[in-house]
């Protein structure tokens, strides 16, 4: 090399050490020293440390064209403090005014708004991600990101401080994310990894990464995960600590409750419970409750039923629960709309503890979870068939208990394999115990495996009027398995299933037994292109095949090989302005209504829409199904509908107050043979939300279902009309996860017998 090459060389080199520190090529922290002053969480990046802080902005575009350069410039920079890591991300934008930023509830921060997001793994594998969502106003969405099922769950909350400043041109995020509420291993674990997404939602949704290797070929939004350097020894001097959060409440309540068969009931009540929680070093947190108030805060949304012959499984939001929820198991429904994980553990299951004991262990390449509690009762017990699900009345006190242990082999936890052990004892022996196990292969970027095989054995059964009564020892079994199939031309979801009549799991959920299955949903990806004037961003051809047979159940009177249903459903999905998204499909398929009766033929059309019109109509979904439907009960095919709307509305008022509507209708009828409407099924909630400020607010609830059928003696079907309506008046004042006081009243009448509850509660939780 020549003398006029070589100092260039070393000029270039040395340039960066006189002026300005070379840009990062990953995230990178900033460790404070004890004599540095810890940033106020106040959202605004001007404290002395983050003048020091590295500066990481190598964002590129994911949504809708990916790995594209960002339009907007997104800063992040990272400091550790003593217990927490504090993320300061500066977003510009150049029409601040556009910026969405409504005040909204925990957990609702969605594609509607302005927001930034925080995904860590400290486990390190891209297996899970502890995510944290902030609004632009500084609302929180939190919860747990799977690869597995490449989804998320916003049930799980983690005692975070969040905080935002608007600015002139733009705004400014900061995050505290303490150490205790991150799961890592003791020893031995891979490095942390990260990365930071941006929402920008205009005309056009954008949404950028700061993993710029990210695409949509991945099998999932956390494949690219990248490391967050700066760490050092980090996790050797935190390893050892312990944490503890102990959260004390109190209720009060007075009830009324009257029927026409029990006359007029009054009680008053007054509760007092605790949950703690005990983290005595990295790897272990041990979780005790007592005598918890779960009484629901927030109603589950009312799902149409009247027509449906299987059990239908609700959302689990209570936090004793939702510890590690990852290693428990997945809880989202895959691609295919079947949610099997389910089958294992349902902690919707458990209706009225007294009290739990918990523990959960993570380590480098493996994780385990045990959980024992007594629960009081009176929930709804299940027990499957092909054609329905019957249901009883769970007897009170019963000891539940369940356990499921997972270890990871392979680089990046390339094969898993777990097991568990499952166990329902309601006393006078009558006992429900599944033991098994799962397992998930990752075949390289584009394809993984997985599956799972489950055996039970109960001597509880419920007769025909749904009594619970001792039976002999029934053994069943549940197996499954399914390929999951990713890269940028195609996606294939398959799977094999077989579920035998007498398999039951009273701590899960089972709504159908005794079929053998097999379905595939794929879809081939035909990328931008233009329709009728309308720019798509994305387009697919896609294709549902699903045909499930009955096996044999004497007990039932149910011969095997017959067809339960068929499905044949070619459709498309396409994506464009606004975050809008159109779907359909024409289903050719066919059903069976009960064990012996014809296989009926029911062909429909099937079309459904999804956006964020504006600033104010924030986001309407809607879908609705229309053709030759069929009428369980009456076993046979009519014309008839089946749709549901939801539309939120958000609007500001003065004094910086935000209200916040949200409206939902379910409608579904089929006619009879005469033309005349056979039943008719509807339901609707409307949702009101006065927030006073990111930290109060009163919130409205009306919900009201009905299911009505005429009177038809020739085929056996008498007049129904079954009514049911919901009042909820709520005030809450919340300071994140640590102090949570709310009043409320409510108001529930059911048709037929009368039934009416009215309540009037008060209820406060702080955390130590």
């Amino acid at each position: 090399m020549t003398f006029r090459r070589l100092v260039p060389g070393l000029l270039a080199l040395a340039l960066p050490a006189w002026g300005h520190a070379p840009e990062p090529q990953h995230p990178t922290a900033l460790r404070l020293a004890a004599s540095d002053a810890v940033p106020v969480i106040d959202g605004r990046l001007d404290d002395a440390a983050w003048q020091r802080a590295p500066v990481y902005q190598r964002f590129a575009q994911f949504l809708p064209a990916d790995r594209q350069p960002a339009r907007w410039r997104t800063t992040l920079q990272v400091l550790v403090t003593d217990d927490a890591l504090v993320f300061g991300i500066r977003a510009w934008d150049p029409e601040p005014g556009r910026i969405r930023a409504p005040l909204a509830r925990r957990d609702q921060v969605k594609a509607d708004q302005d927001f930034v997001a925080v995904l860590i793994d400290p486990v390190g594998q891209r297996r899970t991600a502890q995510y944290v969502r902030v609004s632009a106003a500084g609302a929180v969405e939190d919860g747990l990101f799977s690869a597995e099922e490449d989804s998320e769950d916003p049930a799980p909350d983690f005692d975070v401080d969040a905080a935002t400043a608007r600015l002139p041109d733009g705004y400014s995020v900061e995050l505290r994310w303490p150490l205790a509420a991150l799961r890592f291993p003791h020893s031995q674990g891979a490095p942390w990894r990260v990365m930071v997404a941006r929402n920008i939602p205009r005309e056009e949704r954008t949404l950028d990464v700061s993993a710029p290797a990210l695409n949509k070929d991945a099998l999932s939004f956390i494949a690219e995960l990248q490391l967050l350097d700066g760490l050092d020894d980090l996790v050797e001097q935190v390893r050892e600590r312990g944490f503890i959060a102990f959260r004390p409440e109190l209720t009060l309540r007075a009830t009324r409750d009257a029927s026409e068969a029990d006359g007029m009931r009054r009680a008053r009540q007054a509760s007092l419970g605790a949950e703690l929680k005990w983290r005595p070093r990295a790897d272990w947190v041990l979780d005790l409750m007592l005598n918890p108030d779960f009484s629901q805060v927030e109603l589950d949304a009312p799902q149409l039923a009247g027509n449906t012959r299987f059990a239908l499984s609700v959302p689990e939001k209570r936090p004793f629960f939702l510890e590690s929820a990852d290693v428990v198991g997945p809880t989202q429904a895959d691609e295919s709309g079947e949610n099997r994980s389910l089958a294992a553990f349902y902690t919707r299951a458990i209706t009225d503890p007294d009290w739990g004991l918990r523990a959960t262990w993570r380590g480098a390449g493996a994780e385990a979870t045990a959980l024992h509690l007594r629960d009081a009762g009176g929930g709804p017990l299940l027990r499957a068939g092909a054609f329905a699900t019957r249901s009883g009345v769970q007897p009170g006190g019963s000891q539940a208990s369940f356990a499921r242990g997972r270890v990871q082999l392979g680089g990046q936890g390339q094969f898993g394999l777990a097991g568990l052990a499952s166990r329902r004892d309601f006393g006078q022996g009558l006992a429900t115990q599944v033991v098994g196990g799962d397992g998930v292969w990752r075949a390289g970027d584009s394809d993984q495996w997985r599956g799972h095989l489950m055996l039970s054995g109960t001597t509880l059964g419920l007769d025909e009027t749904g009594r619970v009564l001792r039976v002999d020892r029934e053994r069943g079994h549940r197996a499954w398995l399914g390929w999951r199939h990713r890269d940028g031309d195609w996606v294939a979801n398959v799977n094999v299933e077989e579920v035998s009549p007498r398999f039951a799991n009273d701590n899960g959920f089972v709504s159908q037994s005794g079929i053998r299955r097999a379905s595939a949903f794929g879809y081939l990806r035909l990328g931008p292109r233009e329709l009728a004037g309308v720019d798509m961003h994305e387009s697919e051809i896609q294709l549902r095949l699903q045909e499930t047979r009955a096996l044999a159940d004497p007990l039932l009177g149910v011969a095997a090989g017959q067809i339960v249903d068929r499905l044949l459903q070619p459709g498309f999905w396409f994506a464009a302005a606004r975050n809008t998204g159109v779907w359909g499909h024409v289903g050719l398929d066919s059903h069976r209504a009960k064990s012996g009766g014809r296989l009926h033929a029911t062909r429909t059309l099937l079309l459904g829409l999804e956006s964020n019109p504006g600033e104010r109509l924030t986001s309407v979904d809607a879908e609705v199904e229309w053709g030759r439907r069929l009428d369980v009960d009456a076993d046979r095919v009519g014309l008839g509908a089946q749709g549901q709307l939801r539309a939120q509305w958000r609007t500001p008022l003065a004094g910086g107050w935000w209200l916040e509507y949200e409206q939902r209708w379910s409608l579904g009828w089929v006619d009879g043979p005469d033309g005349r409407r056979a039943f008719t099924d509807r339901s609707a909630q409307g949702l009101v939300v006065l927030h006073l400020g990111p930290r109060d607010s009163l919130r409205l609830i009306h919900q009201r279902t009905r299911f009505s059928r005429r009177d038809e003696p020739a085929a056996g079907l008498a007049a129904q009309n079954d009514a049911g309506r919901v009042l909820s008046l709520l005030f809450q004042h919340r300071v994140g996860l640590s102090r949570v006081v709310s009043l409320g009243l409510s108001r529930a009448r059911e048709q037929p017998g009368a039934v009416r509850v009215d309540e009037v509660f008060a209820k406060a939780a702080l955390a130590y």
